[in-house]
């Protein structure tokens, strides 16, 4: 299998992506490979400072990048060379099998859906975020991809995650939930109202809406929301963390007994931090579209750099767009049976 890593899209590029695929690239199975695409003569000069490069590692040129501050469709089409342009050409003229960046999360759900176009079945593509929660992890989405949506593109929101998280989590039969303002069916909006309705008839594992503060509890294995509330949810999740952290950190250090406190309970703090890393999971898979493009955070380390290049390999070898696209065909057979279609 063949992934390909845009090397231009961290904070921190090309110094981390190349790190990253070096340690990766030492786990990989056999015959599995790591295109870096990027400006060739910086990350060769990038590869000179790792210690042993494995051999299944390559550079495929790219001279451009497109930044933070690009706006996505613009930049697609002024910056034809750039690194993100170049993988998902590749992926979809089949010179690779995934593609991974951290760059710009517009440009990558634009030029997916530009270039790669969506599978047959779907409407719209979903981030699909794996969170830390109460029972273990569970699945948000979408988590920044498609925002006004209709009820409809929130179903199949709904099977794309719930194929995932049967085959990638290895739950036999994920819990949906529907995020909403109550538990109630009447609660919510026009969107989650109507969405409730249809998957109440799905035949999903639907579990009724869930509300804010259930998202981390554990509750359902796949919540379910449109890009625009499920990216909301995942800042204000990040702050939140960020702002315990520096709390508890002061109030620790404000009296010595504290700190000793402190020192004693290291071993459960780095446990808590361990499962609210996202550096564990690496990146989100694009659900949807035509080809497996996994989106990384900006502010990755090598670390989830590597284990999103690994979850592109795990993703792949699953087969998960087959099975997306079998689930849905599925739904719809059944849809037309019903209407005696």
């Amino acid at each position: 299998m063949k992934i390909a890593l845009d090397t231009m899209g961290t904070n921190n590029a090309p110094a981390v992506e190349v790190e990253g695929a070096v340690r990766a690239a030492r786990h990989l199975k056999p015959g599995s490979e790591i295109i870096l695409v990027g400006p060739r003569r910086t990350l060769e000069k990038e590869l000179e400072k790792q210690w042993r490069v494995p051999p299944n590692i390559s550079i495929v040129q790219a001279s451009e990048v497109i930044t933070m501050e690009d706006k996505p469709v613009e930049a697609l089409r002024r910056k034809r060379d750039s690194s993100i342009v170049k993988m998902l050409e590749m992926l979809r003229d089949g010179s690779t099998d995934a593609a991974v960046s951290a760059g710009n999360t517009g440009a990558m759900v634009a030029g997916a859906k530009l270039i790669l176009h969506s599978l047959e079945g779907i409407d719209r593509p979903a981030i699909a975020t794996t969170i830390p929660s109460a029972r273990g992890v569970s699945i948000l989405i979408d988590s920044g991809a498609s925002i006004d949506c209709k009820p409809h593109q929130l179903l199949e929101f709904a099977i794309m995650g719930s194929e995932y998280a049967r085959f990638i989590m290895k739950i036999s039969r994920p819990s949906i939930g529907l995020l909403s303002i109550g538990t109630e069916s009447t609660k919510g909006n026009e969107l989650t109202r109507e969405t409730h309705k249809l998957l109440e008839k799905s035949g999903l594992n639907f579990i009724g809406n869930v509300e804010g503060r259930d998202v981390f509890m554990g509750n359902a294995d796949v919540i379910v929301s449109d890009g625009f509330v499920g990216n909301i949810v995942l800042k204000v999740a990040e702050g939140l963390a960020s702002a315990i952290q520096n709390i508890l950190l002061a109030e620790i250090k404000r009296h010595f007994l504290r700190t000793i406190g402190g020192v004693l309970m290291k071993p459960a703090f780095m446990r808590m931090r361990k499962r609210g890393d996202y550096s564990e999971y690496g990146g989100a898979p694009l659900l949807g579209v035509n080809g497996i493009c996994l989106i990384c955070h900006g502010s990755s380390s090598a670390k989830a750099i590597a284990n999103a290049i690994r979850g592109a390999e795990r993703y792949g070898i699953q087969e998960i767009n087959s099975k997306i696209v079998n689930a849905v065909t599925s739904f719809k057979k059944g849809e037309n049976d019903d209407l005696g279609g």
